[in-house]
């Protein structure tokens, strides 16, 4: 190669972010082919790139309803990107360097562990062996469970179909759904709202999808053993266990007159609240409408706290959050130190884990105004649901995105890559790594409180 070029090296953070784009691209692509879509017309590419974008951001917010618009091609090109965003990038990398009988380098190691959320780069080819087989073995049994209850309804060609197809899309936190065309468009899974067999599969499917490939491994190699589990770990299923349950008390409370809820006994009413507060973390089904929320649900709906680091959900990760609240008792208590249980805290940490929910406040606050400009009759209540699940990659909708312009579409479509990829990926992604050694600057003091 000529003098006048120069190699190009990217940061493993680079890296991670260029290749969901990449996927993105080529999604988009494919769902704009005349075969794509069941009339057989072209989809407009900004269409195309939305849905793939959500697909593969696993966000679940669409333009289209899935099983209206697209042929049974264009939905399994979705469910492949929901797979490879679910999954993550790197890992899918991983796999066809394994396939082809290839290496995994020093820097594809860093790579998985940083989109993991590992922190060793140790036997990287074992973890990741695990992650897909434990992966699939999820969905398999999900999607057998499903499929009780759909080859039912929809006969068996359509019922295994359906039964897959929300079986990858629930763990993957993804939240589309292909029931459209049988239980009317843009309606979710509401045809099941009472049913406890399509929603606690799926329901379960969201929450151990959420929970981080990292805390399974822990979980498997602990023999299921509590007194095992590492520190992390159990931090981790007692948030989300807590997250769960105030989520679904919540609902219940505020929810209990609600015009989606009349007609059920309180069983119903418990299976709507607990799959309710589930999917509003980060996976966007619903069984029972969102516009017909009260204020306080809506306000619920709205928290973006997501799944955990290293998982198939999106959102501000478990750990972000713990960090934030128990450095703010800290803070409030005149302590130094930031304790959870028997273990202290790098401070270092609740400075990281602020900068990424001021980044995060900042986007949905920018969101807004982009789309509120570019669509001045829509309600602000609506705007601001749709920004927070964008970013947050829940999916949830009030009914906006379909009718939102070309602008309103594009700043949703940066939001949802932004959730996905990560505040903190895209920092290091887009910033420099040089540092400049030597000087620093003078100590002044600000007045706060």
């Amino acid at each position: 190669m000529g003098k006048g070029f120069k190699k190009i090296k990217l940061s493993v953070w680079q890296y991670l972010a260029l290749g969901y784009l990449a996927v993105i691209l080529f999604g988009s692509v494919l769902l704009i082919l005349p075969f794509a879509t069941k009339d057989g017309e072209h989809t407009s590419y900004l269409n195309a790139l939305f849905t793939s974008v959500s697909a593969t951001c696993v966000t679940g917010l669409i333009a289209y309803d899935t099983a209206v618009h697209w042929s049974l091609f264009g939905q399994i090109v979705i469910l492949l990107l929901i797979q490879t965003g679910g999954l993550g990038f790197m890992t899918f990398v991983s796999v066809f360097l394994l396939v082809f009988r290839r290496g995994i380098g020093l820097y594809e190691r860093t790579a998985v562990v940083q989109s993991l959320g590992a922190n060793r780069v140790g036997s990287v080819k074992k973890l990741v062996i695990r992650i897909v087989v434990g992966s699939f073995l999820c969905e398999t049994v999900g999607a057998l469970l499903l499929s009780i209850r759909f080859i039912q309804d929809f006969g068996w060609g359509n019922g295994i179909w359906f039964s897959v197809f929300h079986a990858v899309s629930a763990f993957c936190n993804a939240g589309f759904d292909v029931l459209g065309a049988e239980c009317g468009a843009f309606a979710s899974l509401s045809a099941y709202a009472t049913d406890p067999l399509v929603t606690l599969t799926l329901g379960g499917l969201i929450v151990f999808g959420g929970l981080g490939f990292c805390v399974w491994v822990d979980v498997i190699d602990s023999k299921c053993n509590p007194v095992k589990f590492q520190f992390y770990t159990k931090l981790i299923l007692i948030v989300n266990a807590v997250l769960l349950t105030i989520g679904t008390g919540f609902f219940l409370l505020f929810e209990r007159d609600a015009a989606a809820l009349e007609g059920m006994n309180f069983g119903q009413r418990l299976l709507a609240a607990l799959f309710n507060s589930a999917t509003a973390r980060t996976a966007g089904f619903w069984t029972t409408d969102p516009t017909t929320l009260s204020d306080s649900g809506y306000i619920v709906m709205v928290m973006f706290i997501g799944g955990s680091t290293g998982s198939t959900a999106g959102g501000l990760k478990v750990g972000t959050f713990t960090v934030i609240m128990m450095g703010t008792f800290a803070v409030f208590r005149g302590r130094k130190d930031i304790n959870i249980g028997k273990r202290r805290v790098e401070t270092n940490l609740l400075s990281q884990a602020l900068a990424i929910f001021a980044a995060c406040l900042a986007l949905i606050f920018l969101g807004a105004i982009f789309i509120c400009a570019f669509e001045p009759s829509a309600a602000i209540s609506d705007v601001l649901f749709e920004v927070v699940s964008a970013l947050g990659t829940v999916g949830l909708s009030l009914g906006l995105t379909p009718a939102l312009g070309i602008g309103a579409k594009i700043v949703l479509i940066l939001l949802m890559y932004a959730g996905r990829v990560g505040i903190l990926t895209l920092a290091q992604a887009l910033g420099t790594s040089k540092v400049s050694a030597g000087v620093r600057k003078p100590v002044e003091t600000l007045y706060i409180g």
